[in-house]
């Protein structure tokens, strides 16, 4: 019920405007379907603390933004060169690599606008707070820096830590961002 709550506010948060090729792009993948597990622990750790679903589906739409930001990116040839990706051919391989290189990034930037602007019954400091959040999970300190790790060990010998390290950025960190994200859009102070 989480799952379709946020797949209509997706479907709505990406409009096609006079078909323009970039929101093509970035409907096919954030729409492509999944299990949208971050976006249903947002919710979850929102409503876990006494808060509502109205509160979280639009910093759980951005958390959905971003993680298929990061596949989109991930996927490209420069990356690790995937051409499927839930069993539909990815978005380079469909739009190509420009225009997913643009998607990714599109959704990126609408995940902070989407918090920003859809987010009305939660105070302004704990939106803050909730972006900083985010940006941090994503930024150089964690998502990015999981990936970066990834590439510069392409083909090499990697140990449990790096594997770890890895793993801990490229994933862990938007999973505990959302969870996060949830509590404080609920209501709860988390540091």
């Amino acid at each position: 019920m989480k799952a379709m709550r946020v797949n209509e506010a997706l479907d709505d948060a990406v409009p096609l405007h006079k078909s323009l090729i970039i929101r093509e792009a970035m409907r096919y993948s954030l729409l492509a379907g999944g299990k949208r597990v971050r976006p249903i622990l947002c919710i979850a750790a929102c409503e876990l603390v006494g808060g509502d679903e109205a509160q979280a589906v639009p910093i759980a739409c951005a958390v959905a933004m971003i993680h298929t930001m990061s596949l989109i990116h991930d996927d490209l040839p420069s990356m690790d060169n995937d051409d499927l990706r839930r069993g539909k051919p990815t978005n380079h391989n469909v739009f190509g690599e420009a225009t997913a290189v643009l998607s990714g990034d599109a959704l990126l930037s609408l995940a902070f606008e989407h918090i920003a602007v859809r987010t009305t019954s939660v105070s302004p400091g704990r939106v803050v707070q909730a972006i900083a959040e985010l940006g941090s999970a994503v930024g150089s300190q964690g998502l990015v820096a999981g990936q970066i790790v990834d590439i510069c060990s392409e083909g090499k010998q990697v140990n449990l830590s790096e594997l770890e390290y890895i793993h801990d950025h490229k994933t862990s960190k938007l999973l505990e961002a959302a969870v996060v994200c949830g509590a404080i859009m609920g209501g709860r102070e988390c540091d």
